[in-house]
This record gives structure tokens, sequence and C-alpha cells, in this order.
């Protein structure tokens, strides 16, 4: 990639909803930056969410994308903050729950929860979100986060390839935030 002339063309279709170029860049980077996430963590499944996260942060932040330079190095830098999320959650998971005794941690939701209200309004937000998605998205969104399965699950579930799954899953995401944000 590197020439700017030809980053600032890829930008712009990106921006634009050209998702074939979107598919070439991520086609593009995806080896190397697995291979950068690999060398933090060695489970598949955390690599893949926080390769997805990077996309998808790396996605919703190129309109501000100032060039200063390559998209590689931009989307790697987003990658490397998606690392250090993770590895805070993993350690304060760690010391948090590992430390306390079973009874108390689950006690524990009940006190950081929010007002009930609060989150039985957002419950029923996403549900009609959900609702209003395409079938295939409102699952694929469902079994992901509700039922917390991995994407090489619900690749086994629907006997389709990985690929497949994260690019369904990626539009599916794109699709509820849209419109999310429009209600």
């Amino acid at each position: 990639m590197g020439n700017s002339d030809e980053e600032k063309q890829l930008v712009h279709k990106i921006i634009s909803g050209d998702e074939a170029a979107l598919i070439r860049f991520y086609r593009l980077e995806e080896k190397k930056l697995k291979a950068f996430i690999t060398r933090t963590f060695s489970d598949p499944q955390i690599v893949d969410e926080v390769m997805q996260m990077a996309f998808f942060d790396f996605v919703e932040a190129l309109p501000t994308f100032q060039f200063q330079s390559s998209l590689r190095t931009f989307l790697f830098s987003i990658a490397k903050h998606k690392i250090y999320d993770a590895l805070r959650k993993k350690k304060i998971k760690q010391l948090v729950f590992s430390s306390l005794p079973a009874y108390f941690v689950e006690q524990l939701g009940a006190v950081f929860l929010e007002d009930e209200l609060e989150q039985k309004e957002l419950a029923e937000s996403i549900n009609t979100v959900l609702h209003k998605l395409p079938d295939e998205y409102a699952l694929i969104l469902r079994l992901k986060y509700i039922e917390d399965l991995s994407v090489k699950e619900i690749a086994a579930e629907f006997k389709m390839n990985f690929k497949a799954v994260e690019s369904l899953l990626y539009r599916a995401r794109i699709a509820f935030i849209t419109s999310y944000e429009k209600q």
C-alpha cells in the first residue's frame, strides 16, 4: 500500500461504504495483524476477538484519519490499544475474581448494576433494534453477544466457513449500530 494517493482513494471508498474495498484491505492486512496479536495472546478466540474489534474501530475511525501515518500503522496502533484493553480486562478479572469467595462474586453483579429501570429500557431498546434487522443479522448477533458463542462455534453451527461468519457478524454489527443510532 504505502502510496498516499492510493490510500486516500481506499479510505474514501471504505467511508463511502464500498465493502469490496474494505474486504481487500482486510485480506491484505489480516495475516500480519493476526501475527501481531498472537505475540500477546495464544488463545485463538481472544486473537479473533481483538482482531474484530481492531478492524471495527479502524473503520469507525477512518473519517478522522489524517494520513500522518500509513493505514497499516493506523490499524496496528488501534490493535495495540485493543490488546492493552484485553490484557487489562483479563488482569482485572484474574485479580478480582480469583481472590474473592464465590458467594461474594455472585453478589457483585447486584452491587455494580445501575438502576433496574434503565437496564430494562436498554434491553427493550436493543430488542427493538434486533427485531428491525434482517433475521440472519439478528440471529448472529444473538448467538455472539447473548448466547456468548465464539465465531468458530457459530461457523460450525451454520456449516459456514470462519471468514463468512466474521463477515456476516461485521455487517450485522454495522446494521445494528446504524439502526440503534436512528432510534
